[in-house]
């Protein structure tokens, strides 16, 4: 089974993946975490991700795709896959279906979380993220922890320089610019399905699991 999760920042793409993944004993790929892995292993990849990331520009897609390519190459079909992030323009998704189609392959379906714009807004600027295990973390939570520190492993937490109110405007902007018409592409495959993305986070999982069955 090969899915994807789509919606603009804020949406709530990774904490669903990661639970629906769980749930459906699939593997969760995010194109942010697969960097980071590169960036680890200090290949001639990773340090050319690193560069991109330091300068805080986005990885071009003939490296995204590789990556991402790469990674489904060594789960292989032993396990169905939750992409979350990936892909996030039009080159990517004909690439994806391309390499597919390849090994007799493809998109099986594509979750598109919807949330208001408002709410969206709300919910970036007031993420934290550790920075140790990239958990995240809301100060508009009563439980607000980022004081504190993560509860989870203690490491720092910050704000992510694209979380703050200044730049969430034009993060929105880019995503309805560049991943939105992806809509319309899976929609045009009939491999689409809309969740209603705001409310409890087990709520929204059993939806999306309902979904997906």
């Amino acid at each position: 089974m090969y899915i994807i999760f789509m919606g603009p920042p804020g949406a709530g793409k990774g904490t669903q993946a990661e639970r629906v993944a769980g749930e459906l004993k699939l593997e969760h790929l995010a194109p942010g975490d697969l960097f980071r892995q590169a960036v680890k292993q200090e290949s001639d990849l990773g340090n050319e991700v690193q560069g991109y990331m330091e300068r805080g520009e986005l990885v071009p897609d003939e490296i995204t795709i590789r990556i991402i390519l790469d990674k489904l190459d060594d789960i292989g079909d032993e396990k169905g896959v939750i992409l979350d992030g990936f892909p996030r323009n039009y080159i990517q998704a004909v690439a994806l279906d391309e390499a597919l189609e390849k090994q007799n392959k493809a998109i099986d379906r594509v979750v598109n979380i919807q949330v208001e714009q408002k709410e969206l807004v709300r919910r970036l600027s007031s993420r934290w993220l550790c920075r140790e295990c990239q958990s995240p973390y809301s100060s508009s939570t009563a439980d607000n922890p980022c004081l504190d520190g993560c509860p989870g492993c203690g490491g720092e937490l910050y704000q992510r320089t694209d979380d703050k109110p200044e730049t969430v405007a034009r993060r929105l902007e880019v995503y309805y610019k560049e991943t939105a018409p992806l809509i319309d592409y899976y929609r045009n495959q009939c491999k689409l399905v809309e969740v209603e993305g705001e409310g409890g986070v087990e709520e929204i999982t059993a939806r999306m699991i309902r979904a997906l069955e």
